[in-house]
């Protein structure tokens, strides 16, 4: 593996598990010195931490609510203290509530605007205050900002969609600094809340024209590119990695 992330410090939001720790580890394996947050698991945290030092480089987990805009605000500084600087932003983190309109709760809407698009904001926000020129900004987003097949999933489509929007225009805010920011938007991914084994997977695959659910690791490969200095050129775009999902 190339060492083109070598001297820089990331910040990956929801890094202790899933596509976020794929990211990490990639990031880290890149040469990337690397911060994540997470929610509740301490014990999956210190692991990825863990797996991250033997790579050779900083590794620092840092226990935040992303509903929370001051913890948000506050992670970013301790990992601007902590590896000196911060030059990559990941958005990862983010929740999913699926339900029929007539049972869709009002605290989950908030929550899920909350953790989905007021995060991304915030952290952006805070990170750019310390970037410098080369930086780079990636959000997770979702196929699902461009199609959603199943009953339920309004307010998830729309939290993602806020995404496409929001990259283009902080792309203006932030172009003539030399900061580029993009949005990833996966398809089904194998993770523990989406197991590609499960009934829910079974009415997904047959929508896609590659039928199989993506690994963390590929969604990880595209990140890394652009975090990358080999993706200058690249910003205010949504990249769709989704096995012909939206095809």
């Amino acid at each position: 593996m190339s060492k083109r992330l070598e001297n820089k410090r990331a910040l990956v939001t929801g890094g202790s598990r899933g596509i976020g720790a794929a990211i990490v580890r990639r990031l880290a394996s890149e040469g990337a010195d690397v911060a994540f947050t997470y929610l509740s698991n301490e014990e999956q945290a210190n692991q990825v931490v863990q797996t991250t030092r033997a790579l050779g480089v900083k590794s620092l987990a840092i226990h935040t609510d992303s509903s929370d805009a001051t913890a948000v605000v506050a992670a970013v500084e301790r990992t601007v203290s902590e590896l000196g600087g911060i030059d990559i932003l990941i958005n990862n983190a983010g929740i999913a509530v699926v339900a029929p309109l007539d049972e869709f709760r009002l605290e989950d809407f908030d929550r899920t605007l909350s953790v989905n698009v007021r995060a991304v904001f915030v952290a952006v926000q805070a990170a750019a205050r310390h970037m410098k020129e080369g930086g780079r900004i990636i959000n997770i987003g979702s196929c699902n900002a461009e199609r959603m097949p199943f009953v339920g999933g309004a307010v998830y489509a729309m939290s993602k969609s806020a995404l496409v929007g929001l990259v283009k225009g902080l792309a203006r805010d932030l172009g003539a600094r030399g900061i580029t920011i993009n949005n990833v938007q996966p398809g089904p991914v194998d993770t523990d809340m989406n197991p590609s084994g499960s009934d829910f997977a079974k009415t997904l695959i047959p929508l896609m024209a590659l039928p199989r659910y993506a690994s963390g690791d590929e969604i990880a490969s595209l990140v890394a590119y652009l975090a990358s200095p080999e993706s200058g050129f690249m910003t205010g775009a949504s990249l769709t990695i989704d096995g012909g999902f939206t095809a």
